[in-house]
C-alpha cells in the first residue's frame, strides 16, 4: 500500500525506492509515521543490511517521500535524521532513523527583533517567512499561500524576538489565534497555508460493533479557568531606575468595583474556584479589557476529550468506503459512553508495513459546561440501562438453564424407561420431553435481545 524512496539531496529527481507494497519488492524492517494536524509529524524506520538504504543515507541531508500508491497521495514528505544503529545478541544488524516533515524546516531559521501595529494576519506571516527565507536554502524557503485566520478586527499588534521560526508561528500566531499548518507543494514552489480549518467531512462513521476495534477517551479538565483575570498592555515604570524584569499591566479594577477579576458562577459550581490570567497586549483601555474578558468567559470550555481509536479500515478491501486520513471528520458512535458525534482525526498512526495496525486519535473536541454535563447524564442514563441489560440477561438466564434441566430430566426418564423396557413409562417420558422442549424453545423465542450499537434512549 505504501511505497517509500529516499532522495540524496533536493536535486535527485530519481531517489532509491526502500520500501515496495508488492509482494516480492524491497520491505523496511520495520516502519511507522505519526501524523497530525497541530504540530510537525513525524516518521521512524528500520533497514537491515540487505535493504538498498543501507549505507546510503545522510542525517539532515537525505529526503524522505512516502505514497499511499492506492490513493496516490503523498502521505510523508521531509528529511531524515539521526540514527540509531544496533546489534542485536543473535548478530544482526539494523540502523533506525526518525525523520521529520518539510514544516520542521521552519526550525532552521531565527527570527529578528521587531514591532509591528496595525498588521494583518497574513502580513505579519509574511514578515516571518521573509526572514526565514533570508537565511535558509532554496529547497527550504516557503511562499505565502491561503490565509484564512483573522483576528477581530484583522489588525495585529505583535513583536518578534530571536526565536525559533517555527515557535515564533506558534506563539504570535496558532496559540493566540488558532488556526493550522499546512505545508503545499506546487509546481512553483512550496506554499505555507494558515488555515480556520482542515479536513473533510466523511460519510464512513466508525461504530461499535461495525468497525471500531478499541477505543479510550480521556476527559481533561486541567484546563478549566473559573476565574479569569484579563490583563491589557504593559504599563510602563515611572521609575527610569528600576530593574525589574516584570512589568505591571492594564486590568479591569477601574471599572470592576475596585476587583481586577471576572467569575463564571455556573463553571464554580461545578469545578470550584480555578484562577487563570489570559492576556490581551493590543488592549489599552480598561472597559475593553472587561468586555474581552467577558467575551473569553463566555466562550470558556469545561473540557477537552480526546479520543484513541484503533478502527478496522474497510477501505483497504471495499472502496465504496472511505479512508481514514488525519485532519478529516468522521461521525463516532458508541452508546456505551453516550458517544454519537462528529469528531476530527487530529493524529494518525501508520503501520507502513501493516496498515491495518494503524491507529487514530480523535479530537480534542472541548465541550461547554451545559455540553459536559449532558455528556455526563447520559453516560449516567447508559450505566443504569447497562444495569437493566444485565438483570434482565441474569433472569433469562436463569429460565433457559430451568428448561434446560427440565429437558435433561426428561431425557434420562426416557433413557431409563428403555433400558426398562417399560412401554408406559417410556410414552409418558415422551410426552414430558415434547413439553420441555417445546417449554425451551418458547423460552428462547421470547428471549430479549439489546443491540449496544443502538442507543436504548433519546441521544
Amino acid at each position: 500500500m505504501y511505497l517509500v524512496t529516499i532522495y540524496d539531496g533536493p536535486n535527485d529527481d530519481k531517489g532509491i525506492v526502500i520500501h515496495s507494497p508488492y509482494i516480492d519488492g524491497v520491505k523496511l524492517s520495520s516502519g511507522t509515521i505519526n501524523l497530525t494536524i497541530q504540530g510537525i509529524p513525524d516518521m521512524e524506520f528500520a533497514v537491515n543490511h540487505k535493504n538498498p538504504a543501507w549505507g546510503k543515507i545522510k542525517p539532515l541531508r537525505t529526503l524522505i517521500r512516502v505514497i499511499n500508491i492506492k490513493t496516490k497521495k503523498v502521505v510523508f514528505d521531509g528529511r531524515v535524521l539521526m540514527p540509531t544503529e544496533k546489534m542485536s545478541s543473535d548478530g544482526m544488524f539494523s540502523i533506525k532513523y526518525t525523520c521529520e516533515s518539510k514544516l520542521a524546516y521552519l526550525n532552521d531559521s531565527n527570527q529578528r527583533h521587531g514591532e509591528y501595529h496595525n498588521i494583518s494576519v497574513r502580513d505579519f506571516l509574511q514578515v516571518i517567512l521573509d526572514n526565514h527565507n533570508r537565511q535558509v536554502e532554496p529547497h527550504k524557503q516557503f511562499k505565502i499561500g491561503n490565509v484564512t485566520v483573522k483576528d477581530n478586527n484583522d489588525s495585529l499588534y505583535r513583536y518578534l524576538g530571536y526565536e525559533k521560526t517555527y515557535a515564533t508561528i506558534k506563539d504570535k500566531l496558532i496559540e493566540r489565534l488558532g488556526g493550522f499548518l499546512v505545508v503545499r507543494d506546487e509546481d512553483d514552489g512550496m506554499y505555507l497555508d494558515y488555515l480556520e480549518s482542515v479536513g473533510e467531512f466523511k460519510n464512513t462513521p466508525i461504530r461499535l460493533r461495525k468497525n471500531l476495534k478499541d477505543m479510550q477517551r480521556e476527559i481533561d479538565t486541567l484546563s478549566v479557568i473559573t476565574r479569569v483575570v484579563p490583563l491589557g498592555t504593559r504599563i510602563e515604570s515611572e521609575d527610569e531606575q528600576a530593574t525589574d524584569a516584570s512589568q505591571a499591566r492594564l486590568t479591569i479594577a477601574e471599572v470592576n468595583n475596585g476587583i481586577d477579576y471576572l467569575d463564571d458562577l455556573e463553571l464554580q459550581k461545578e469545578f470550584g474556584i480555578i484562577e487563570g490570567t489570559i492576556i490581551f497586549d493590543d488592549v489599552t483601555q480598561p472597559n475593553i479589557l472587561k468586555t474581552r474578558g467577558e467575551q473569553f468567559l463566555a466562550s470558556q470550555k469545561a473540557a477537552a476529550v480526546r479520543y484513541d481509536i484503533t478502527p478496522v479500515d474497510v477501505s483497504l478491501i471495499d472502496e465504496s468506503f472511505d479512508s481514514f486520513e488525519c485532519g478529516n471528520w468522521h461521525q463516532v458512535v458508541n452508546p456505551v459512553f453516550a458517544i454519537d458525534e462528529t469528531v476530527q482525526i487530529i493524529e494518525q498512526k501508520i503501520d507502513i508495513k501493516e496498515p491495518q495496525k494503524s491507529s487514530l486519535t480523535i479530537g480534542e473536541k472541548y465541550q461547554t459546561l451545559t455540553q459536559y454535563q449532558v455528556q455526563a447524564n447520559k453516560s449516567a442514563q447508559k450505566v443504569i440501562e447497562l444495569e437493566t441489560i444485565v438483570n434482565s440477561q441474569i433472569a433469562t438466564i436463569a429460565t433457559l438453564k430451568n428448561e434446560l434441566q427440565k429437558v435433561d430430566g426428561a431425557v434420562i426418564e426416557v433413557q431409563q424407561a428403555l433400558e426398562d423396557a417399560d412401554i408406559d413409562a417410556l410414552n409418558e417420558a415422551l410426552v414430558a420431553l415434547e413439553t420441555a422442549v417445546d417449554n425451551l424453545q418458547t423460552a428462547i423465542e421470547n428471549m430479549p435481545i439489546y443491540d449496544l450499537a443502538t442507543p436504548t434512549t433519546d441521544g
